[in-house]
């Protein structure tokens, strides 16, 4: 029997229409991977995928969603999420889906002003992306390999007002491609969810606002600001 000086709380993502869960392993995100989103943060060319991290524990499914301290700009980017199913490394793009659990859509809450801080000293985005509560998510949903998820509209709303409406296919690069580029890096788990970017249009946050964002055939969140 192991012994734990405390006990492991592993989290978690629900599963939409199933009494199982879907235990978070790592959680992986692209960097600018819309061209318009590119664009409003000051880059204008198709460049090969990066990747940042948060930590699993960032995964959540609150109503309530706590603004931070150290920050006097709390940007919401509404995003695909991609759950994988199975382990592999260096995964042809031909096969990636094969890999694919499900999908879910989630927001990537960003300091924005300690993000861009920490670019133009050249430092790592941590304190701007990896804090707590910063990737509340959908459950995730079941589709066949087949379903056409590039088709489909991402989009997110802030007090009934649209602030980004685009479609996963404007991604510069697709579902596959992603995954396919990760697995060169590292060897995917059962368990890894990656966020696959946001479209034009993120903005700030500030307590009390109703956040409501979608991926349509996916699922939808709604969490206000507190």
């Amino acid at each position: 029997m192991t012994d734990y000086i405390f006990k492991p709380n592993i989290p978690v993502a629900k599963i939409h229409n199933s009494n199982e869960l879907f235990p978070i392993h790592r959680v992986f995100c692209v960097g600018r991977n819309y061209a318009d989103h590119a664009i409003e943060m000051g880059h204008d060319h198709r460049e090969p995928p990066f990747f940042f991290m948060k930590p699993a524990h960032a995964i959540n499914h609150n109503k309530k969603h706590p603004y931070p301290g150290a920050t006097n700009n709390y940007h919401f980017e509404m995003e695909l999420v991609v759950a994988i199913g199975s382990s592999g490394k260096d995964i042809s793009v031909s096969s990636a889906l094969d890999y694919v659990l499900g999908y879910a859509c989630g927001i990537d809450f960003t300091r924005r002003d300690l993000q861009q801080e920490a670019k133009n000293k050249g430092r790592p985005w941590e304190t701007g992306k990896a804090l707590d509560h910063s990737g509340p998510i959908s459950e995730l949903v079941q589709l066949p390999k087949d379903f056409p998820i590039k088709d489909q509209i991402i989009r997110l709303e802030v007090n009934g007002e649209e602030k980004q409406s685009s479609t996963v296919g404007h991604m510069i690069w697709s579902v596959e491609e992603v995954i396919s580029h990760l697995s060169s890096y590292f060897e995917l788990q059962q368990g890894d969810l990656i966020f696959t970017g946001t479209p034009a249009g993120v903005g700030p946050v500030i307590i009390g606002d109703k956040v409501f964002g979608e991926v349509s055939g996916v699922g939808s969140i709604e969490l206000e600001i507190v």
